[in-house]
């Protein structure tokens, strides 16, 4: 959810932080690749997610597009849930965990959180004389609610997936799965996420 602020483009426009939030989100929207609609992957990630979203409550508050390339799942405009093609080719489990975290992240309305975290850092119209003198206190405050973030929507996925009957240990597995990953800015590596999820009471 971190993003580098386009100051020069944002200061000629006037826009404020929230609106160069968007405006980077929807240039991540556009490079993406969309996966054939005639799929049979792309296909079992639909149906997938249409369970989820049907067991969540959430029709309507959220939009599929199964993409090919890199990325592997995440939410963009705190609604717009991306997912690779890929996925159709994992268990059932694995590919239900990432669907629901992602919808976890839509549900808990964490797009509306950051974009209020970067207007008390960043009121009016971006400019360099704004951002400049609070970058980095800014991106210890944004990377520290995107951990938070990230746990609370691992655990809303473990809550979502025991309700349908699936196995904690199986969740744990899924996870794992998806291969060891480190701490970045924006993420906690595997090892934290297990560690936190471990942690997670039942429903």
């Amino acid at each position: 959810m971190l993003i580098g602020v386009a100051l020069a483009a944002s200061s000629a426009r006037g826009e404020d932080i929230t609106q160069v939030l968007e405006r980077s989100q929807n240039v991540r929207l556009e490079r993406l690749s969309p996966a054939p609609v005639e799929s049979e992957r792309a296909q079992k990630v639909r149906d997938s997610f249409d369970r989820l979203v049907h067991t969540l409550g959430l029709e309507g508050a959220a939009e599929l597009r199964v993409v090919r390339g890199d990325t592997v799942a995440e939410t963009l405009r705190g609604r717009v849930v991306i997912a690779n093609e890929g996925m159709g080719d994992w268990p059932e489990e694995g590919r239900l965990f990432v669907l629901a975290h992602e919808l976890g992240h839509v549900a808990l309305a964490h797009w509306s959180q950051m974009g209020v975290m970067y207007q008390k850092w960043v009121p009016g119209s971006v400019t360099a004389d704004q951002t400049d003198p609070v970058a980095g206190r800014l991106g210890r405050e944004a990377s520290a609610l995107a951990y938070q973030q990230e746990y609370e929507a691992d655990a809303f996925a473990l809550r979502t997936l025991e309700g349908l009957g699936v196995q904690r240990d199986a969740v744990f597995s899924a996870l794992m799965r998806l291969g060891a990953s480190k701490d970045t800015a924006t993420h906690p590596g595997t090892h934290r996420r297990l560690a936190a999820l471990r942690a997670t009471q039942s429903p």
